[in-house]
């Protein structure tokens, strides 16, 4: 089942990706719910990615920001794994999340302490689109321009 973003393209320009991550989001597969995660905005422009990591050593587990998407893996050493359990309620197999990232994000740094791993995400919005006044030309506007080329030259 698919999306129609037919409306969207009638008013905006440049969503195309918008629509394409959309669509991706809505036919994906279950997502799994392991390791837990919260997602938190922490000021206007920053994100707080924590995701819990009991007995995950920061050298088992991967940061990466490959494009527009942040991959996070964890894969427990043999060493850890070659224990005799009675009982292990704490779970510590290896997995891989993506999260999508909008236009412009940059990761500020990643830490884990306490077993939880937390990543800071920042919009960094270039000069180049943020808001800018456009002057109106107007008649008188215009023929003052003239008037200081006409001078200049």
């Amino acid at each position: 089942m698919g999306y129609d973003f037919t409306p969207l393209f009638r008013s905006a320009i440049g969503f195309d990706r918008l629509a394409h991550v959309a669509g991706k989001a809505a036919n994906a597969q279950a997502i799994p719910s392991y390791p837990p995660y919260n997602i938190e905005k922490t000021a206007e422009t920053e994100y707080a990615l924590t995701m819990a990591l009991a007995g995950f050593s920061p050298d088992e587990v991967e940061v990466l920001q490959e494009n527009n998407t942040l991959v996070i893996r964890g894969n427990i050493t043999e060493a850890a794994r070659a224990r005799e359990w009675l009982y292990r309620g704490i779970a510590t197999r290896a997995f891989e999340r993506r999260f999508v990232l909008a236009d412009h994000i940059e990761i500020e740094k990643a830490e884990l302490l306490n077993g939880l791993l937390t990543i800071i995400v920042k919009q960094v919005l270039p000069e180049a689109i943020k808001p800018r006044r456009i002057p109106i030309i107007t008649d008188a506007s215009h023929r003052q321009r003239q008037a200081s080329n006409e001078q200049a030259a």
